[in-house]
């Protein structure tokens, strides 16, 4: 079991990153509130993860604080939701954001996150708001994710398009949200911020 990686960010493009550790590196996937605070490509950096194996793949995530990885984790009990509905609520929502959803029973809120319908927020919403409750109580969840460093990519709008495919939004829903979200002189993490958080309002 691998439970956290440190070493230096060689790549990063979402939602994929990859870390060296000792000449090795380490592929990961991970959410975009991770992403947001990631350093620069060729900075050291410290990852909490979480490692997954089925039958014919093996996959490592990747997360800077332990509290999106107990999120990450919290949502997987619940029936029906897998790592891919998982990622997509910590990169449209955030631990805090989602903590609150949950607590306030926003199923409305909640279905705007990629993969979930009102059957699943409702689900959601039974099998979590206990635990939402204990990591609010608890100050896990306080903190939500702040723009990072990054790099400038030759094309950020595209690269923001690809990564909201990523998460889960259909081709032409996720270039409108990208074209809307974008301004001139925005990185593509930025571009993907308010998007997503477009998409819960």
């Amino acid at each position: 079991m691998i439970g956290r990686l440190k070493g230096t960010l060689i790549h990063k493009q979402p939602p994929w990153l990859v870390v060296d550790v000792h000449g090795v590196g380490y592929e990961l996937e991970a959410p975009m509130s991770t992403f947001y605070d990631l350093p620069a490509v060729g900075e050291p950096v410290s990852l909490f993860t979480h490692y997954a194996q089925k039958e014919d793949s093996v996959s490592l995530y990747g997360f800077l604080s332990e509290a999106e990885r107990r999120l990450f984790r919290d949502v997987q009990r619940v029936s029906g939701i897998g790592a891919k509905i998982a990622l997509a609520v910590l990169s449209g929502a955030g631990v805090d954001e989602f903590a609150r959803l949950v607590q306030a029973g926003d199923v409305t809120a909640l279905t705007r996150i990629p993969g979930i319908g009102k059957k699943t927020a409702e689900r959601m919403i039974v099998e979590l708001r206990e635990r939402m409750a204990d990591m609010v109580a608890t100050g896990v969840a306080a903190g939500g994710p702040a723009a990072g460093a990054a790099n400038v990519a030759a094309d950020p709008l595209s690269e923001a398009t690809i990564a909201l495919q990523q998460l889960g939004y259909k081709p032409a829903e996720a270039q409108r949200m990208a074209r809307q979200a974008f301004a001139e002189g925005d990185v593509a993490e930025t571009i993907i911020r308010k998007a997503l958080q477009s998409a819960l309002r």
